[in-house]
C-alpha cells in the first residue's frame, strides 16, 4: 500500500542542513479564490501541436527541425562484418535498420526492417541466420523478445507480449540458443533463463529456467564454449558482482564480490576461455583494462589511466583490442595488436562521445559508433587488415548547418563544503542585447554523466539565445568511485547543495545571467529539478521536470523490480523507519509550500520506473496552494518521450515556458 506525505507528515519534515529553504523575495499574485483544478484533469493530456518549420537556411527554426534530426544509435555489424544494424527514429519510434558497409556514399540505400513498437536493442546470431530484437508497448520496458531475418521477411515470436520484466542475455556461441533473465517468477527477483532455438527460428521448447536469482541478476557474458556465462548481480546504479554460471552442474562461483564496491563492465573472453578483458575500478578509483585469468583468480592491469576506461571490443579472434577512455566526457579510442604487442594508430572518428565498439563475429571489422555536438549520432567501421576507416550511416542533419552548433566547455567550480564539482558550460553563439539565461540540465541516474553527445534540444534553446550548463553533480559517474558514491544515502542532500554552488558560480560570470536560471532535467535528473525550486527558491526562477520523483516513499514503494534492489544501496531501506523520516526530509513534496517559480511537469501515463503518480502528488500539491504548474500528461508514454508527435508538443511548450519565466527582451528568436 501507497504512503502519501499528508499533512501530518508534512509538518515532521526536516530542512535540508545548508540548503537555503527561505520563501524568496518574489511571490506570485495572487490566484482567484476558485477552487483548484483536480489532478489529473483531462485538461493535463496536452493537445497535438502542429510542427512549424521554417525554410532551411532561415536564422530562427522552430524545434521541429531540430527534432527531425537523425541519428543512428545500437549499431551492430554481422558476422561477416559485411552489414550493419542500427536503431533510428526518422519514423517516429525507433526502429531496426540495416545497411551494407560499403554504403552510404558508395550509393547503397538502408533498409527498414521493422515497423511496429519501438525496438529497444538488437543482436545479430553467431551465424548470421537471424537477429534477435526486444520490443515494449507505449513505454512500459515489459520486453517481448523476437527474431527478424536479415532481409526482414519472416519474424518469430521468442516470448509473449505480456507484462514481465526481462532483460536479454545474448545469443549462445553456436547460436542454438539465446539467454534471458526475468521476474516474472515473484515480481522482484530476477531469474536466468535459457531458450532453445531451431534453425528456422522456432522455439524448440519453452524457455527452462536454470537458475533461481536474487535481486537485479543479468547475464554479460557467453563462455567461448558455450558452457558457462557471467552474471553480474547489481549493488548500486554503478556497482556489480561477478559470478560464473556452469550450465551443466548448474555451479556459481564467484568472481568478484568485493568489500569495497565496484565496477566490473564490457566481459570479453579470450578465445580458449581461460580468462577475459574488462573495464573495473576494482581496488582504483578510476576504471582501467585489465585482464582477468581463471586460473589464477588475479587481474593484470594493461593500462590505467587518470581518466575512466568505459568501453571494452576483442576481436573474436583475439588478435585486436579496442578501447575507449572518457576524458571528462570526451571519448579517447585505443588499439593494440595483441599478437605483437604494439599499440596502433587508433582509428580516425570525429571528436566526441563513443556510443559503441564492437567487433564483426567473423572478420577483422570493428564498428564505431559516435555522436559529438555537431553530430547527431553515426558509425563508421574500422578494417584492422587494411588500418581503414569508412563511414556507414549518414544520417540527416534536417536541414541544419553544423556550424552553427556549439560544443561546451568544461568547467569545474567548489561546492559549498569545497568539493569541486563538474559540467559542460555552452554558450550561445548569438545573444541579443543582454546577458543569456541559463538553464541548468540535470542528468539521470543518478549516477549518469553529462557527455557532448548531439542534442537537439540543447542546440535549439542555444540559437535561441540560452546558456547551458550541463552539471555533473556529485554522484555522477566520470569522475572516479569516490566521487560517484558521494550522495549515497544520507549524503543526498548534499548534491542539491552542489546546484545551489552552481547558480552561485553562474552568478560569478560575466557572460550569463545567473540571476536569471531555470532547472531542466529526467528522471533523478527531474527530482534534482524538483529540489532546485522547492529547497532552493531563491536560486532558480523556474523549473521543467521530466518524469521525476517527487515523493520518495511511493516512488520506492512502486519501484520497478529492475530499481529496486539497487535503491536499497544508492537510497535505503523502504521500510526502515530512520530511513522512511530520512525519504520524508528529501522528497520535493514535503517543501512544495515553498515553490514559487512556475513549474512544468512531464510525464509519460505508463511509466514503470518513476509512476506517474509521482508527477500527480506535485501538481495536486502545487495547485492546492495556487502555484503557477503546467502539466503534460501523456497517455502514451512511459519513463520519457519517445513519439516525434510527442516531442514536438513537449518541447514547443517548453520553449514558450522558458521565454516566459527566463528569457529577456531582445533574445535571438521567439518560440516557435
Amino acid at each position: 500500500m501507497n504512503l502519501r506525505l499528508e499533512a501530518g507528515l508534512l509538518a515532521l519534515a526536516v530542512s535540508l542542513a545548508g540548503c537555503t529553504a527561505t520563501r524568496p523575495s518574489e511571490t506570485l499574485a495572487p490566484m482567484p479564490d476558485t477552487p483548484a483544478l483536480a489532478t489529473p484533469a483531462p485538461i493535463d493530456v496536452p493537445e497535438p501541436e502542429p510542427a512549424e518549420l521554417e525554410l532551411a537556411g532561415t536564422e530562427c527554426q522552430g524545434i521541429a527541425r531540430y527534432l527531425n534530426v537523425g541519428s543512428a544509435s545500437g549499431t551492430e555489424l554481422s558476422p561477416d562484418g559485411r552489414a550493419l544494424l542500427f536503431r533510428t527514429s526518422v519514423t517516429g519510434l525507433p526502429q531496426l535498420w540495416s545497411v551494407p558497409v560499403a554504403g552510404g556514399e558508395s550509393g547503397a540505400w538502408p533498409r527498414q526492417l521493422t515497423f511496429g513498437n519501438r525496438v529497444q536493442f538488437a543482436r545479430w546470431s553467431p551465424d548470421g541466420r537471424w537477429i534477435a530484437y526486444g520490443t515494449d508497448r507505449a513505454g512500459n520496458e515489459r520486453t517481448q523478445f523476437l527474431l527478424i531475418s536479415p532481409d526482414g521477411t519472416q519474424e518469430r515470436a521468442l516470448t509473449p507480449a505480456d507484462l514481465h520484466f526481462r532483460v536479454f542475455g545474448g545469443w549462445s556461441p553456436r547460436g542454438n540458443r539465446i539467454a534471458y533473465s526475468s521476474a516474472e517468477r515473484d515480481g522482484r527477483n530476477f531469474d536466468i533463463y535459457v531458450l532453445d532455438i531451431a534453425r528456422d527460428g522456432q522455439p524448440l521448447a519453452a524457455p527452462r529456467r536454470v537458475l533461481e536469482g536474487a535481486g537485479n541478476l543479468n547475464i554479460v557474458s557467453w563462455r567461448p564454449d558455450g558452457e558457462a556465462m557471467v552474471l553480474s548481480q547489481g549493488r548500486g546504479e554503478a556497482d556489480n558482482d561477478l559470478f560464473l554460471l556452469d550450465l551443466p552442474s548448474g555451479r556459481v562461483d564467484t568472481l568478484f564480490v568485493p568489500e569495497r564496491m565496484s565496477r566490473y563492465r564490457d566481459i570479453q573472453w579470450l578465445p580458449d576461455g581461460s580468462g577475459f578483458y574488462l573495464a573495473t575500478n576494482h581496488e582504483r578509483d578510476m576504471a582501467g583494462l585489465a585482464l582477468y585469468t581463471l586460473a589464477s583468480r588475479q587481474l593484470r592491469w594493461l593500462d590505467e589511466p587518470e581518466w575512466d576506461v568505459e568501453a571494452v571490443a576483442l576481436s573474436h579472434d583475439g588478435r585486436y583490442l579496442a578501447w575507449s577512455i572518457n576524458e571528462n566526457g570526451f571519448s579517447h579510442l585505443r588499439l593494440r595488436d595483441l599478437r605483437s604487442g604494439s599499440d596502433l594508430p587508433p582509428p580516425t572518428v570525429p571528436r566526441g562521445v563513443l556510443t559503441s565498439l564492437q567487433w564483426a563475429h567473423d572478420a577483422p571489422r570493428l564498428a564505431i559508433g559516435m555522436s559529438g555536438p555537431g553530430l547527431p549520432g553515426d558509425a563508421w567501421v574500422y578494417d584492422a587488415t587494411a588500418a581503414t576507416v569508412s563511414r556507414a550511416t549518414f544520417s540527416s542533419l534536417a536541414g541544419l548547418d553544423p556550424a552553427g552548433f556549439v560544443t561546451p566547455e568544461p568547467v569545474s567550480f567548489a561546492s559549498v563544503d569545497d568539493e569541486t564539482v563538474h559540467g559542460l558550460l555552452y554558450l550561445p553563439r548569438r545573444t541579443g542585447t543582454a546577458r543569456a539565461p541559463v538553464v541548468m540540465m540535470l542528468h539521470g541516474g543518478p549516477t549518469a554523466q553529462a557527455r557532448p553527445g548531439f542534442d537537439g534540444v540543447k542546440q535549439y534553446l542555444l540559437a535561441r539565445g540560452y546558456a547551458i550548463l550541463d552539471l555533473n553533480f556529485r554522484g555522477s559517474t566520470g569522475f572516479g568511485q569516490r566521487f560517484t558514491q558521494l550522495d549515497n544515502q544520507r549524503l543526498r542532500p548534499n548534491a542539491v547543495r552542489d546546484m545551489e554552488a552552481a547558480v552561485e558560480w553562474l552568478r560569478g560570470r560575466s557572460d550569463v545571467d545567473g540571476s536569471r536560471v531555470a532547472a531542466m532535467g529526467g528522471s533523478y535528473g527531474g527530482y534534482m529539478t524538483l529540489a532546485a525550486v522547492a529547497q532552493l527558491p531563491e536560486h532558480f526562477r523556474a523549473g521543467v521536470n521530466f518524469v521525476g520523483v517527487a515523493n520518495w516513499i511511493t516512488a520506492l514503494e512502486d519501484a520497478s523490480p529492475s530499481l529496486k534492489n539497487s535503491d536499497l544501496i544508492e537510497y535505503g531501506d523502504i521500510d526502515d523507519p530512520a530511513d522512511r523520516e530520512f525519504f520524508v526530509s528529501i522528497s520535493p513534496l514535503t517543501y512544495a509550500d515553498r515553490i514559487r517559480a512556475p513549474l512544468m511537469v512531464l510525464h509519460g501515463a505508463n511509466d514503470p520506473r518513476v509512476p506517474v503518480a509521482e508527477a500527480d502528488q506535485i501538481v495536486r500539491q502545487v495547485r492546492e496552494q495556487r502555484g503557477d504548474v503546467e502539466y503534460l500528461r501523456f497517455p502514451d508514454e512511459g519513463h520519457g518521450i519517445s513519439r516525434l508527435q510527442n516531442r514536438i508538443t513537449a518541447y514547443q511548450r517548453i520553449a514558450r515556458f522558458l521565454d516566459r519565466t527566463i528569457g529577456v527582451p531582445g533574445m535571438p528568436c521567439e518560440a516557435r
